[in-house]
Formats: C-alpha cells, structure tokens, sequence
C-alpha cells in the first residue's frame, strides 16, 4: 500500500511545500507558505492525510551546521509536537541548486510558460527533498 508524504523546505521567510508518495517514489511542489504558517500546514495535513514529515535539513558542502539550521531543526520539533505525526530531517545539501536546474529546464523546454516566481524555487526544493528521502527510506 502507497503511503503519501508532505515535504518542507524550511526558510525564515517561506516554507516550501512538496507532496509525494511511496508507490511511484516521486513528488510535486505545492505552493510555497509565507513563514511557519501552522493553520495552512494544519489544512495541508487535513487534506493530504501524510504518512510522516520530512523536513530539509540545511548543512554546508562539508556537513556542518549552517545558521539556518538550528531554525530548520526548531521548525521539525514544532511539527512533531504539534501535529503529532512522524517528522523524519534530511540532508538537503545542493537541492536548492537542483530546484534551480530543475526550473531552468522546465521554462527552456516550454513545460512552464510564466517566468520564474519567489515560491517556486522552495517548492521545488521541498520535492527534491523528498523524492531523496522516498528514494532512500520508500
């Protein structure tokens, strides 16, 4: 049976926002949340009924904590206290430079029309995020 996740890429000023499942070990932006914004992340629970939470986990190109990671990690514990669900962090080193790649190709190959707007990179950040953890743990 497919078990559907929500991913987050925590910001200090959005949230970017992925859903996928266990079955085809994929995932698809959803959009962008202007800081830990609980209600919308508690609608977004209610409606996509998540088997856990995975949170990016910032750290530098050599695995050290970065300023934004104490943040990220705060932003896990909140999650799990709050929504009482599994929250699982994973190392999200390179996958803003992968939501960059992948937005490029999209706008290059005409897949998206519209230019580039703010969320759409935490988006696409949050579902590399979590097709890495499907990837390893689905």
């Amino acid at each position: 049976m497919s078990s559907v996740y929500l991913g987050f890429d925590y910001g200090s000023r959005r949230i970017g926002v992925a859903v996928g499942d266990s079955l085809t070990l994929s995932a698809r932006p959803l959009p962008a949340l202007p800081g830990p914004d609980w209600a919308a992340i508690g609608r977004l629970v209610a409606e996509w009924r998540p088997a856990a939470l995975i949170v990016g986990l910032p750290l530098d190109e050599d695995g050290g904590e970065q300023e934004i990671t104490g943040p990220a990690r705060r932003f896990a514990e909140d999650l799990a206290r709050r929504l009482k669900l599994p929250v699982h962090q994973a190392d999200e080193r390179y996958s803003s430079r992968a939501a960059d790649d992948a937005l490029r190709e999209a706008r290059s190959s005409g897949r998206m029309q519209r230019r580039v707007r703010k969320g759409d990179r935490d988006g696409q950040a949050a579902r590399v995020i979590l097709e890495q953890w499907l990837l390893e743990h689905g």
